[in-house]
């Protein structure tokens, strides 16, 4: 790997995994420029980055980190950076998959929060909401037990208060 161009990718593919507790590796053959285009914008709106690389470099980039993804890295592959948001990138895979005919971009592993998943769990987060989406629901079903609780002492103080003016 003596080429100074390798090299050069090879530093930057490090230096973007970073930090990185979530990327997925994608196949992207078979998408126009047009619709490389758009998954690249998408995946950038929901705070990703995709990253077209030789599988050699992406190993040795992920391998450096502690990564193996030998396996995945078979045929024409991408990596697909998840800083903030992991289920919203893979959503944006996900719905650009379904955007074709073909079913590409295809989804060949993952690492999620510094775990390796496979092809289902990956599924599964894309088919949840967002992360603000999910905090929003939590936030909102906690509230409303939080009213019912109150709800339940001020009726417990109105009968307490009722008992002792009798």
């Amino acid at each position: 790997m003596a080429n100074e161009k390798n090299q050069q990718t090879l530093s930057s593919l490090q230096s973007s995994l970073t930090d990185i507790e979530t990327f997925y590796v994608v196949d992207y053959q078979g998408l126009t420029a047009g619709q490389l285009s758009k998954l690249r914008k998408d995946i950038r709106e929901k705070g990703g980055q995709l990253i077209v690389a030789k599988n050699t470099l992406i190993n040795r980039a992920l391998q450096a980190g502690g990564r193996d993804f030998t396996d995945a890295l078979k045929g024409p592959s991408a990596l697909v950076l998840a800083q903030d948001d992991p289920a919203g990138v893979a959503k944006a895979l996900s719905e650009a998959a379904k955007g074709n005919d073909k079913g590409i971009p295809t989804i060949k592993g993952g690492f999620v929060e510094g775990n390796k998943v496979d092809v289902k769990v990956v599924e599964r987060l894309a088919s949840l909401g967002s992360k603000q989406q999910l905090q929003a629901e939590l936030v909102g079903v906690l509230s409303a037990h939080l009213s019912s609780f109150v709800g339940i002492l001020e009726a417990y103080k109105t009968k307490l208060e009722e008992q002792q003016g009798a």
